[in-house]
């Protein structure tokens, strides 16, 4: 691709290198930009520093936060006895989205792949551990992928939690084997957490 400006030739290579945008879309974006008034580019770009700089990780769940503490944690009406183990942000959303589920959750920040070398002292386990040691929840709900690497996450998320006081539940399987919770439709989601079945110790 013969770009006449390398200013414009590194802002496609910037755009390029985010997660589904070619070149070609890259540069369409670029030349529309380009385009923009000043002003408008300059809050385009703020927006984007702005996030970098201020979106902070939720001290309590792992949720994103402008805060301390994530607006779900903050709210007063969630039941904070019910966690849901999510894997990450996105699967939050989809499960905020179905308006379902009432309780609080834990973000993993990844599951257990020993493809892609990622082991349990990689993820934000013990500090699930330990709120489930505190007496003070109820019950923990295991939504994770229904893939090999989320059933091995639950199992051994299972044995770490069975010594603790809580009921350990997972998904049924209206979410398809296989598949990654934040692509669910919100009516399959929403059952799926409302038809929860107890945890049995198998992966699968």
């Amino acid at each position: 691709m013969n770009i006449p400006s390398k200013y414009i030739e590194e802002a496609v290579e910037q755009l390029a290198s985010l997660p589904g945008v070619g070149k070609k879309t890259a540069l369409r974006l670029v030349l529309h930009l380009l385009k923009r008034d000043d002003k408008e580019v300059e809050r385009f770009s703020n927006a984007f520093i702005s996030m970098k700089k201020q979106v902070k990780t939720c001290q309590s769940c792992g949720n994103i936060a402008d805060n301390d503490l994530c607006g779900i944690c903050l709210n007063p009406i969630r039941d904070r006895s019910l966690i849901c183990v999510v894997e990450d942000i996105r699967d939050i959303m989809a499960i905020e989205a179905t308006s379902s589920y009432k309780g609080v959750y834990h973000v993993l920040g990844g599951i257990i792949s020993p493809m892609e070398g990622i082991g349990p002292a990689d993820l934000n386990i013990q500090s699930l551990v330990d709120k489930a040691l505190t007496g003070e929840v109820h019950e923990i709900i295991l939504a994770l992928n229904a893939t090999m690497e989320g059933d091995t996450t639950n199992f051994y998320l299972y044995k770490k939690l069975k010594n603790a006081d809580v009921v350990i539940s997972t998904l049924s399987r209206g979410v398809a084997v296989g598949s990654e919770l934040h692509y669910a439709d919100e009516l399959t989601l929403s059952r799926s957490i409302m038809n929860r079945m107890p945890y049995e110790g198998v992966g699968g």
